[in-house]
């Protein structure tokens, strides 16, 4: 249902905004409204048009249909800093200041007040401490940005909107480094803003940062709007079953289960114990800011998959374990042996291959060939001082573009010539070479057609067959559920629980991510 509410007139709309780039159709008639003295959050899975939405309301794209309207007056932001002075400001996930400044030069930066033709500092620091105190933040706003922690240097970016009056507060992800205390904070100053009559609008992928912090709730999903609701009114379940498009429906036995009771068949149960042997072990695996201790078991021959929304730890947790990411507690056994990762190359090293999900930014080096990308794991691993044969390389490539059934014109081919599907191939093809023990897949099959992900999956089934692990990551639910020995399921950072094959369904799972609902 969508709410018709009695609130007092919106202090932003956006009425029907398209945007479309070449051969995508990012937004469709989107709607919504922002209301003064709320938090209201914006949510949806990857690719939902979150993030197209918020660079069109800041001025960064220019609607293909729609209008801005912000005080019953319609605007048309040509940049971020046209939106600013419309009254609009944004809060980045990336703290976009300058840590070598102070904490007062921040917030002024740009307009630094004057007196008698100079930079009065002392009025700076006088107004900047007193911006502060609105937000009940005291510190010492001479002091070097940098000497304060995350948190504190968002309130100093907050702080810079309220210098310039804003109307309406953007938050993109602003909580994703942050730890549980900074988002203790950082609420705490939400809701003093909220009180002051600020409007806010806050993107966030975590269910229990929504629940705490929102007032209303604008769910996305495939670049439209599915639907606005009172926080108070919409259920956990019903949230998730929204943002990913499943019927509502009431959970089976079997999905009853929640983080604190996890179903039969973990570590130590039945499941799966008779055929494997642990391989690897993570004791406490934990990131402030990205992942909250959890321990993790996977089994030789064993495919683990890793469900959860977009933001939910999974890809953190991938990250830690092939040491892309340095963590801050816990342990890793491989074998029966503790190892510390402390680059990607000591993971290669003890046998872990990552096929990350970002195949264009972390994968692919598309003017390269489908040769040259191929051998590129294992020419690291081998060091640069022993350079792989010639042949040797093309007699690689070529076994392997037959094994995978890879289409391109030849070995020497540029791999962005080729289709996603074989270039998420060449990929996998690039890791198999160096013969891993555990290979983690990261989103192997977004946006590749269904064949080429049914002979994608169908190999790494058979790679688990002949003994390989396979540590599994997708936001196809129904995918996971198919081809999954266990499960575990992932929430706001955190392990939520852990699931033996059958003993979820694609409904029973979307309970286990909005675990602790009361509405549920």
């Amino acid at each position: 249902m969508t709410i018709i509410s009695s609130a007092p007139a919106p202090v932003l709309e956006l009425r029907g905004i398209s945007k479309a780039f070449t051969g995508v159709q990012a937004l469709n008639g989107v709607s919504l409204n922002l209301y003064p003295g709320e938090v209201h959050t914006l949510m949806g899975q990857n690719g939902a048009g979150k993030s197209t939405l918020i660079k069109v309301l800041t001025g960064v794209y220019t609607p293909d249909q729609g209008q801005i309207v912000l005080a019953g007056q319609s605007i048309q932001p040509q940049s971020t800093l046209d939106a600013q002075n419309h009254g609009i400001s944004t809060v980045y996930q990336e703290v976009n200041l300058c840590p070598n400044l102070s904490v007062a030069e921040n917030i002024f930066i740009g307009r630094y007040p004057r007196k008698l033709g100079r930079i009065d500092w002392a009025g700076m620091a006088k107004q900047a401490t007193e911006l502060l105190e609105r937000m009940r933040i005291r510190i010492d706003v001479t002091l070097p940005l940098a000497h304060y922690p995350l948190a504190i240097q968002q309130m100093v970016a907050i702080s810079r909107s309220l210098l310039v009056s804003a109307k309406v507060l953007i938050l993109d992800e602003p909580t994703s480094s942050l730890d549980e205390k900074e988002v203790d904070l950082l609420f705490s100053v939400l809701r003093g803003l909220r009180e002051q009559g600020m409007a806010i609008l806050f993107v966030t992928h975590f269910l229990d940062q929504t629940y705490a912090i929102s007032d209303r709730i604008t769910v996305m999903r495939n670049g439209e709007r599915e639907g606005e609701y009172l926080a108070a009114d919409l259920s956990r379940v019903e949230l998730v079953n929204k943002m990913v498009g499943a019927p509502v429906t009431t959970p089976a036995a079997a999905g009853a289960a929640t983080a604190e009771s996890p179903a039969q068949g973990d570590a130590s149960g039945t499941a799966g114990e008779g055929r494997f042997k642990a391989f690897l072990r993570a004791v406490g695996l934990g990131r402030k800011g990205a992942l909250t201790p959890m321990d993790l078991e996977i089994r030789q021959g064993e495919l683990l998959g890793l469900a959860g929304l977009l933001g939910s730890g999974r890809t953190e947790a991938a990250r830690l374990l092939f040491g892309a990411d340095k963590a801050d507690s816990g342990t890793i056994t491989i074998d029966g042996k503790e190892h510390t990762f402390a680059t990607p190359r000591d993971a290669v090293a003890a046998g872990i291959g990552f096929c990350s999900e970002d195949r264009k930014l972390e994968g692919a080096i598309l003017d390269l060939s489908v040769r040259e990308n191929l051998i590129l794991a294992m020419q690291a691993r081998s060091g640069i001082m022993r350079a792989i044969p010639l042949k040797r390389q093309q007699q690689l490539a070529e076994e392997y573009v037959k094994a995978l059934g890879i289409k391109t014109a030849s070995i020497e081919t540029p791999i962005g010539s080729l289709s996603g599907g074989n270039q998420q191939k060449v990929l996998l093809a690039r890791w198999l070479v160096t013969d891993p023990k555990l290979l983690i897949l990261d989103e192997p099959t977004r946006g590749i057609d269904v064949r080429a992900k049914q002979e994608i999956m169908d190999y790494v089934s058979a790679l688990c067959k002949k003994g390989m692990s396979i540590l599994f990551i997708s936001s196809e639910l129904p995918e996971v559920l198919r081809v999954s020995d266990r499960i575990v399921v992932m929430r706001d950072r955190k392990a939520g629980g852990e699931y033996p094959r059958g003993a979820l369904d694609e409904t029973t799972v979307l309970h286990v991510i909005a675990a602790g609902d009361q509405h549920a």
